[in-house]
């Protein structure tokens, strides 16, 4: 049985559920990788990685690479002497740094490869209306998300989560396959899967603001589920227009009543309490808003401060 020296490679809090439950189970991690400080928020300050914050907490070596082809980096990173790298949300691997330790380096992701590769798993199984997905390890090889697979573990997802929950119960189930994975490699007992490509993969595509904007045309379960997928980061948005106003607003949390209307696509329809939107089988009930400048508020909240017009609309 071969002792493991990990060098760990991540930088959000999800890749830092997983390292803490690598150290907790005593093994032997000779360097943490993350992302180069940043400055963040409207005061600019250096904002350190979660994976950062952590490796301080735990004293264990850190490298904070700009440039992972640097000779420097490459050099530190040989000093080390590790024969596995674990990685976890972090970013593309040049050949050099892959390839370097004897057993290789394995990557675990939050979907079901060969499905949602790319950089927003979570959120696009719930916007594509799945009812499981799971997570995946695998030998890293040139390409994204299509190495060699080691093992999956599947979960269910209920129909009114959302991608933060969702994000939470896959770190914990991720964290148990990256054990399970330590186990299998340290014993020599790996056996790998090739990924097969067929044209019904679907991919993760990387979220930006055209993708995350509510399109109201669309049927109330595909609004529903975009609105979910994206809470609570980085949200569905729309406009809101009311006489000559405009709003870009961010929705955290709907529901949706399925009933016939003769009501315009995208009108706002209020009460004192509630917020709804028309959609062509019903209505997309909001629950939970933010409005430029404003904390994030409950529907009935906003309505103490603002009156839509009967001719609002959502767009």
């Amino acid at each position: 049985m071969e002792k493991l020296r990990i060098v760990f490679m991540g930088t959000p809090e999800f890749a830092v559920g997983i390292l803490d439950k690598i150290v907790k189970n005593n093994y032997n991690v000779v360097g943490v990788i993350t992302a180069a400080d940043k400055p963040a928020g409207r005061g600019q300050k250096i904002k350190y990685s979660a994976a950062k914050e952590y490796a301080l907490e735990h004293n264990l070596k850190l490298l904070q690479p700009s440039n992972l082809k640097d000779e420097t980096f490459l050099s530190e990173l040989k000093s080390l002497n590790a024969n596995l790298q674990v990685v976890v949300a972090f970013r593309m691997l040049p050949e050099v740094v892959w390839r370097m330790p004897e057993l290789g380096t394995f990557n675990l992701h939050a979907s079901l490869l060969p499905n949602y590769r790319g950089a927003a798993p979570i959120n696009w199984a719930i916007i594509n209306g799945e009812i499981k997905t799971g997570v995946t390890t695998f030998f890293i090889d040139d390409k994204i998300d299509t190495g060699a697979m080691i093992l999956n573990k599947e979960i269910g997802i209920s129909p009114n989560e959302n991608a933060g929950e969702l994000h939470d119960r896959l770190m914990v189930l991720g964290s148990e396959a990256v054990v399970e994975t330590l186990a299998l490699i340290e014993k020599g007992n790996v056996q790998t899967t090739i990924q097969q490509d067929t044209s019904e993969i679907r991919t993760a595509h990387k979220l930006n603001k055209e993708n995350c904007k509510i399109d109201w045309a669309k049927s109330a379960f595909e609004i529903y589920n975009l609105i979910r997928g994206l809470s609570p980061y980085p949200t569905a948005w729309c406009l809101f227009k009311d006489n000559e106003q405009e709003w870009n607003v961010k929705i955290y949390e709907a529901k949706i009543h399925f009933e016939n209307h003769s009501y315009t696509i995208g009108s706002i329809i209020t009460t004192k309490k509630e917020i709804k939107i028309a959609v062509k089988d019903g209505y997309i009930q909001i629950l939970s808003i933010q409005f430029p400048g404003k904390k994030k508020m409950a529907a009935n909240e906003l309505l103490n401060g603002i009156t839509f017009s009967d001719k609002a609309q959502a767009e």
